[in-house]
């Protein structure tokens, strides 16, 4: 009987501290984790920013971004984050390729809020041609099919 108590004395305590290691160490809080650029013009600046602070008690380290393809870079922060400050993921799309695109930037950190530290970002929308008409936009009416 005193072994059985005493192993669940011990697990209780190796529980209460890997809960306790949960709740500190950094933390990542992103505004947003998906930016919407809506409708581009084909070769209008691509550049966006995901903005993310850190919640937690500890430094946080983003250690790599890497994104879907290689019509999107991101650039991570080089220095840790501290506690409380707040940083940037700045992400470029190559808007020379029209259409719509979706693509993903996978952060990897040592956040302790995320599931292994990894967290993923989403970027959206759709380039367009100016200088070209699109049959498939349902925004453009032409003034020859308008009904009256």
């Amino acid at each position: 009987m005193k072994k059985v108590i005493t192993f669940l004395l011990l697990l209780t305590g190796f529980w209460g501290i890997a809960q306790q290691s949960q709740a500190n160490g950094p933390k990542i809080e992103f505004k947003e984790t998906t930016i919407d650029y809506g409708e581009i013009n084909k070769g209008a600046d691509g550049y966006r920013v995901f903005e993310f602070t850190n919640t937690g008690n500890a430094p946080l380290v983003i250690n790599r971004v890497k994104s879907s393809c290689g019509c999107t870079i991101a650039e991570r922060p080089q220095k840790p984050i501290m506690p409380g400050e707040t940083a940037r993921i700045r992400v470029h799309y190559n808007t020379n390729h029209i259409g719509p695109f979706r693509k993903t930037v996978t952060v990897y950190s040592n956040a302790t809020n995320v599931p292994n530290g990894v967290i993923i970002l989403k970027i959206k929308g759709r380039v367009i041609d100016p200088n070209k008409v699109d049959l498939n936009r349902k925004k453009e009416t032409s003034p020859v099919f308008q009904t009256r």
